[in-house]
């Protein structure tokens, strides 16, 4: 496990605030027993911190029309929708809700070129709720694969007040690589197309790059080889 490299600066920020708050503590409460919670507290806060910018090693299971989960969470959306940014046509959505304690490092789903990439500022709804999806500060990212586009949204959620996405329109990226962070409770929303098959159902919880939320269909890699 490695820390995330947009962590660094908060971590440093919290750990001497903290250090400082608690010299102070300790040399200007004398009753142990306000002082020790108080400590106690800091310490915690301390290392929640360093563990939310956690980078865990994960297993990418092997196949070219894999799917895999953008991040950790609860599968809160499991739903047919016409999606109208970009994709411009019906979709399976599929969302995946984090709180605190999931990583929040994100990963590409699925090996392909990046075709678009847009930032749209916004609302901090509570991440679950369905409005979130429009209305809340996100980002939006298609994939171009061989078995067809893959579309996702980063969204930010109540507390939640910075996205970090890294997609770069003409760019080839892998599945399971770093493909950004959410700081703190948060959303993603994929969209697939309506021939996936898809491997999650409502309320199971996933796991970013290990968890496989669809398979594509492979005839759109014969009939692309066809027409070649």
């Amino acid at each position: 496990m490695t820390v995330h490299r947009g962590g660094w600066r908060i971590i440093f920020v919290v750990w001497v605030s903290c250090s400082l708050l608690v010299w102070l503590i300790l040399h200007s409460i004398s009753c142990l027993f306000i002082a020790f919670p108080l400590v106690a507290l800091l310490i915690f806060f301390m290392g929640f911190v360093l563990f939310f910018f956690r980078v865990p090693s994960r297993r990418i299971p092997e196949g070219d029309s894999l799917v895999t989960a953008v991040a950790d969470g609860e599968i809160v959306v499991l739903d047919r929708v016409y999606e109208p940014e970009f994709l411009k046509r019906e979709c399976i959505q599929v969302s995946i809700y984090m709180d605190f304690f999931n990583v929040h490092v994100n990963f590409w789903p699925v090996s392909g070129e990046v075709t678009y990439y847009k930032y749209h500022p916004g609302k901090y709804f509570l991440a679950f709720l369905p409005k979130a999806s429009e209305l809340n500060e996100h980002t939006s990212v298609c994939m171009k694969t061989e078995y067809g586009d893959v579309f996702f949204k980063q969204l930010a959620g109540t507390f939640c007040r910075r996205i970090e996405c890294y997609a770069e329109p003409g760019k080839p990226e892998s599945r399971g690589k770093q493909c950004g962070i959410i700081k703190f409770g948060s959303r993603i929303d994929m969209y697939l197309p309506l021939d996936a098959d898809i491997k999650v159902s409502l309320g199971e919880e996933v796991r970013a790059c290990e968890t496989v939320i669809a398979v594509l269909d492979k005839k759109r890699l014969k009939e692309a080889s066809d027409r070649r």
